[in-house]
């Protein structure tokens, strides 16, 4: 088990390496392929992350399905392989639509950290589920420790260089995976696949026949796209505000990748002991609130990079909400879990850009009614407050 773990834990970090290694070229990228301004980049890019999100949304339950009928192993190393040829194709694109087609691939293929999510969830028991799928997103906060860093520095050597390191890891992680990744699914856990369940909606209705899990998607949907913030925003932000580099960019990622490392792969533990699943929930809600209100007002990049490690302390919620969800779900049910949570995250990344990329673009020109970059933090701080209004009512009713 404890090789198993390790296993998936080691690909989390190498698949999030890959994504962190892009982030901080993007801007350049876009503007360089089509000649145009940081704002319009910044629509361009939201763009691609729905398109992405899109696909995801998508095939997230099938995936989930699958993996429940077939097993976790062929799906993790297809979805690798995959991935390592999508970043070969954006490494290569020379139009938007090239990006467009890599983006569609790689929505099809981003099944890596929900499969992995079911294989903890798979040889976890249930009062261990919320902690490990904290070493989950400690695996994907160390991957952004090395990720935008190593990409800000290979950024150096071209806007291209770091889309090349990204499908080198991928292709890695397969032949890695390929080697030592064994079945989690057992003949007692499979089940079999239908199409009805397998449609997002389908699988939505299904997960949700508990009357306690729906009001807990909805609001997983509700935070999902307020973090989606970082992302969507965080470098052109920091250009916009501050004026940062590619480099400062990737610091400032690896700072907060780091930070969110430590928090749910540490920290997360002492917060479940003390306030239980439902506390710390709450507790990460409070705090996210202070931390979007915090940098939707920063003007002094110093004050930014000394602040971004502290806004990964509100990164507890969604490990606590996944150990919630999954206690309620049955064992052979965990992969179409994940894969609904997986299109509910997808489903944010969809809107989020679309809203983010859009606040940004008309608070960061000259002639906005107000010159405020970090306006999409606002917005982000709004829903977190929505997340509240949802969960309280469901705090009383679980209790009752």
């Amino acid at each position: 088990m404890n090789k198993i773990l390790t296993f998936v834990l080691i690909t989390l970090v190498l698949d999030a390496m890959g994504f962190g290694l892009i982030m901080p070229v993007m801007p350049a990228l876009l503007r360089e392929i089509g000649e145009i301004p940081l704002a319009d980049a910044a629509l361009v890019g939201g763009v691609l992350s729905t398109v992405f999100a899109v696909m995801q949304f998508l095939c997230g339950p099938i995936v989930g399905a699958v993996s429940d009928r077939y097993g976790r192993r062929p799906v993790l190393l297809g979805s690798l392989l995959v991935m390592a040829v999508d970043y070969v194709i954006m490494a290569l694109a020379q139009t938007f639509w090239l990006l467009f087609i890599g983006r569609i691939i790689g929505g099809v293929a981003a099944a890596t950290q929900s499969t992995a999510t079911a294989v903890i969830a798979d040889i976890s028991k249930p009062e261990e589920k919320a902690a490990r799928f904290g070493l989950v997103g400690a695996a994907f906060g160390l991957g952004f420790v090395l990720g935008p860093m190593i990409g800000g520095l290979l950024a150096e050597y071209g806007t291209r260089a770091p889309f090349y390191a990204a499908g080198f890891l991928a292709a890695i992680n397969f032949t890695f995976g390929y080697f030592v990744m064994p079945e989690t699914v057992t003949d007692r856990t499979r089940r079999s696949f239908e199409w009805r369940r397998a449609n997002p909606l389908g699988a939505f209705k299904h997960v949700s026949l508990n009357p306690q899990i729906r009001p807990l998607l909805i609001m997983f949907l509700l935070y999902q796209i307020a973090f989606f913030v970082y992302p969507v925003i965080w470098s052109y932000f920091g250009t916009a505000q501050f004026g940062w580099s590619e480099r400062t960019i990737g610091l400032s990622l690896a700072a907060f990748g780091l930070s969110m490392a430590l928090v749910q792969g540490g920290l997360i533990r002492l917060i479940l002991k003390w306030f239980g699943d439902q506390g710390t929930v709450f507790y990460g809600l409070i705090f996210n609130i202070f931390a979007f209100l915090v940098l939707a007002f920063v003007t002094q990049g110093w004050l930014a990079l000394m602040f971004t490690p502290l806004t990964a302390l509100g990164a507890v919620v969604t490990p606590a909400l996944q150990g919630i969800l999954s206690k309620m779900t049955p064992d052979d049910s965990q992969g179409e879990l994940q894969g609904v949570l997986s299109s509910m995250s997808a489903l944010a990344m969809i809107i989020s850009p679309l809203i983010m990329s859009s606040v940004f673009a008309r608070y960061a020109v000259e002639d906005a009614p107000a010159y405020l970059p970090g306006a999409p933090f606002l917005v982000s701080a709004a829903l977190m407050v929505a997340c509240i209004i949802v969960f309280q009512p469901w705090k009383r009713f679980a209790r009752a």
